[in-house]
């Protein structure tokens, strides 16, 4: 049997046997879903950060700088790691003080159940598109690697992340992402060190010959304008990615939620220094490449030794289950908490439980067919991020620091216009800073709604 997959396979199998000693203190929908609000500071740290580094770090990201320069990481790792500080920053303490389950809980009380209901359709299709995103990559990985067909990569990935997601929730998720975040790290550092140990490469010599445009964070095509809406499109929608919510509320303390954000985005940003770094004098390393996409498994195929290469398919494996699983019990989550249960208060835990855990098996299914029918992992990222996320956004905003500035109308009429704006300017007009237009319709529509309901309820 090849050694990568061998190696592969020995490393998921480690995975599946994490989850199912985890799963073992898993009793009731919190323990599930949130692991029981007791995950310590290095947990949350390293969860942060290794569900964040995901497919698009190691792959797409380092492929952007190869293709694109510094301007191809406006996203990522600035725009992620940014997205981490922010909510470390503002919207750690307050989320986890109101005793959360879900970002969705937090619009049923201040804006009501439809409310609710209307953000949790929002936010599951994001999840789902991340979890595509990370199990076309596993697929392009293992390819790479071993000559597996995609296809065959990503339906195997679907059910080994289905399998231990499943099993473990949350907490198999956080125990999980400690160990593949030190396997990112080992991983990437032996490939930095690979490289600068061998004499036909001369890093000093390859960031001379970088051409000075490639090294302008602004440069490349688009505007200003264009420009900020992808960052913003980044950023804003990773703040109110219920994966990231989840680890605040998680944690054991609103103090260690918000730490723990701010740890993982500095983790994030240093580490997602090195694909950056790499791609950056890629041209000089590996000139010509038809899909950039590949630049990263293909350099570490070229300059490694067999060991070292099983070890860095390992960390790359690591980086994107890291990420799936925790997508796939977002969109769970939100399903089952916030609209199943939300219908229906009197399921017992054991059948809210087992909710939870079919949500996660479904919507496996479902990020298997896209990513087996997407073009490229940036094409899924960028609709992850940008789906309906712009009034998520405003709602999250208005119902944690405007008092009890609005209500159900204004929540509902917040959403659906980031929505429809949003998916008017992506799919019929075609707008170029449409994540501009959707947040500015937003505020717009709640701060008119918040008024309008005000002076009617007066």
């Amino acid at each position: 049997m090849n050694l990568v997959l061998l190696g592969v396979l020995g490393y998921i199998a480690l995975q599946l046997a994490a989850g199912v000693f985890v799963s073992r203190s898993i009793k009731t929908e919190s323990d599930y879903l949130i692991g029981g609000r007791r995950l310590g500071l290095g947990l949350v740290t390293f969860s942060m950060f290794a569900t964040w580094f995901g497919a698009e770090t190691c792959i797409g990201a380092a492929g952007m700088f190869y293709e694109e320069g510094m301007a191809g990481g406006v996203s990522d790792p600035f725009g992620y790691a940014l997205a981490l500080f922010l909510v470390g920053l503002l919207f750690a303490r307050p989320l986890w003080n109101r005793g959360l389950t879900t970002l969705a809980d937090l619009f049923r009380a201040r804006f009501g159940p439809a409310t609710e209901r209307f953000a949790a359709l929002v936010m599951v299709p994001t999840s789902i598109f991340w979890a595509a995103a990370q199990i076309r990559a596993f697929g392009i990985v293992l390819h790479a690697a071993t000559g597996i067909e995609v296809s065959t990569a990503v339906l195997t990935a679907t059910a080994v992340v289905i399998a231990y997601t499943c099993t473990g929730g949350l907490l198999a998720d956080v125990v999980t992402d400690f160990i593949q975040g030190i396997a990112i790290i080992v991983g990437l550092g032996a490939l930095l060190w690979s490289l600068g140990a061998n004499p036909q490469i001369d890093f000093g010599a390859a960031w001379r010959a970088v051409e000075p445009e490639r090294l302008a964070l602004l440069g490349g095509e688009g505007g200003f304008w264009e420009k900020l809406d992808v960052g913003l499109t980044i950023v804003l929608g990773s703040v109110v990615a219920q994966e990231i919510v989840a680890r605040i509320l998680g944690a054991r303390s609103a103090a260690t939620g918000a730490r723990g954000a701010h740890l993982g985005g500095g983790l994030y940003l240093v580490v997602g220094l090195v694909p950056a770094f790499l791609g950056l004098i890629g041209p000089q390393l590996l000139p010509g490449l038809e899909n950039p996409e590949t630049f990263l498994p293909k350099l570490a195929e070229t300059h490694l030794p067999p060991v070292l290469f099983v070890l860095f398919t390992g960390a790359i494996v690591s980086a994107i289950l890291s990420t799936v699983d925790s997508t796939l019990l977002a969109a769970s989550s939100l399903a089952s908490h916030n609209l199943v249960v939300s219908l229906r208060p009197g399921l017992t835990d054991r059948r809210r439980l087992l909710l939870a855990r079919t949500g996660v098996a479904v919507f496996g299914l479902v990020a298997c067919a896209f990513a087996l029918g997407a073009g490229t992992i940036f094409e899924l990222v960028q609709q992850a991020n940008g789906v309906g996320s712009a009034g998520i956004f405003v709602l999250m905003v208005g119902g944690l620091f405007a008092g009890r500035f609005g209500g159900p109308r204004t929540g509902l009429a917040t959403l659906a216009v980031g929505l429809s704006t949003w998916a008017w300017g992506t799919y019929v007009g075609e707008w170029n800073v449409t994540y501009l237009v959707s947040l500015a319709c937003s505020v717009l529509t709640f701060a008119v709604g918040g008024l309008l309901e005000r002076n009617t309820f007066a």
